[in-house]
């Protein structure tokens, strides 16, 4: 299968990357020339607009910043898609939005699935990241060793649109986990514990979490580097926000969570990255957050594998499986 990629920033070009290093055929286009060209480089092939990338290829994934950006890429794909035709969304994305681009598409013969990925840039890079599925079930079955090479555990998620949904969600609970994780260090940094055995203790026990064993450790060191931004971190938490607003639930925490990341975006600008948001309690505190023998960056210690299909908890077979 012929694939093409738009979109290759610091997730995107990973999820390419992983395309790009198991055989696959691949024709990247991206804004920045130099991204281009190192993939080319690395024997890919490059497209000159959205239109010839969908025209020489069976499936080209999207994964951009925005959903105006994916907009303006799909809606330039459209006269070449016909019934043979897929479009593969990756992005973090609005739903209602996915869900017009995704009829475009069927209007035009072609088929359409969402796959948003969870588990940060550093999984991206090996394969090993998870996956959400939302499209009909012939789609997802066609598409899973395309799913499975990019990513681990793959969950068909039901249609176009669950999987934004669900995605919104989980970056909702990660940024809830990032900000507890941030007051959590300080206060023991105020309480005069050592920050070291402070990460062991959140590490073993029941308070911790993926985010805590992830970007706690790019805090300690200085760094903060998770290759996410303040802006994103924003958008995500605004999607979530947005479902809970438009379902009328009385949310106490997101809310709170949208003033804290605009306060952080007002005192060092959108595109600093997210952990940094612990800036906002060290410099309200005169703290240094910050131990020795962590990481500059995150990295992923599992070996590559071929990845499979989730079956949800309680289910005898895949989501809407006949």
């Amino acid at each position: 299968m012929k694939m093409g990629f738009v979109g290759l920033g610091n997730v995107g070009g990973k999820l390419a990357g992983s395309l790009l290093r198991n055989g696959f055929d691949l024709t990247v286009l991206d804004l920045n020339p130099d991204l281009v060209a190192d993939f080319v480089e690395k024997g890919a092939k490059a497209a000159q607009s959205p239109a010839e990338l969908m025209r020489e290829c069976d499936a080209v994934i999207t994964c951009l910043p925005s959903p105006a950006a994916c907009a303006t890429v799909v809606e330039a794909m459209l006269p070449e898609v016909n019934d043979t035709k897929i479009w593969m969304e990756m992005s973090t994305t609005e739903v209602s939005e996915v869900k017009r681009l995704a009829e475009l598409v069927a209007q035009k013969g072609g088929s359409a699935i969402e796959c948003p990925v969870s588990g940060g840039c550093h999984r991206a890079d090996t394969g090993n990241i998870s996956i959400f599925a939302g499209c009909d079930r012939p789609t997802f079955e066609r598409m899973l060793p395309i799913l499975t090479t990019l990513g681990r555990r793959v969950l068909h998620t039901g249609e176009i649109g669950s999987a934004s949904t669900l995605k919104v969600m989980t970056n909702y609970l990660a940024t809830a986990n990032l900000l507890t994780c941030c007051e959590a260090l300080i206060t023991m940094k105020a309480a005069g514990i050592d920050l070291n055995t402070t990460y062991e203790a959140m590490k073993i026990s029941s308070g911790t979490s993926f985010v805590h064993e992830t970007e706690s450790q790019v805090i300690l060191n200085g760094s903060r580097d998770i290759s996410f931004t303040m802006d994103l971190v924003k958008k995500d938490i605004g999607l979530f926000q947005k479902l809970a607003e438009d379902a009328d639930i009385p949310l106490e925490i997101s809310p709170l969570m949208v003033q804290i990341f605009d306060d952080g975006i007002a005192k060092y600008g959108d595109r600093e990255l997210s952990p940094n948001i612990i800036r906002r309690l060290e410099d309200a505190t005169g703290l240094d957050v910050t131990a020795p023998g962590f990481p500059l960056e995150l990295t992923d210690d599992e070996p590559e594998e071929q990845g499979y299909e989730v079956i949800p908890t309680g289910l005898s077979k895949p989501v809407l499986a006949e």
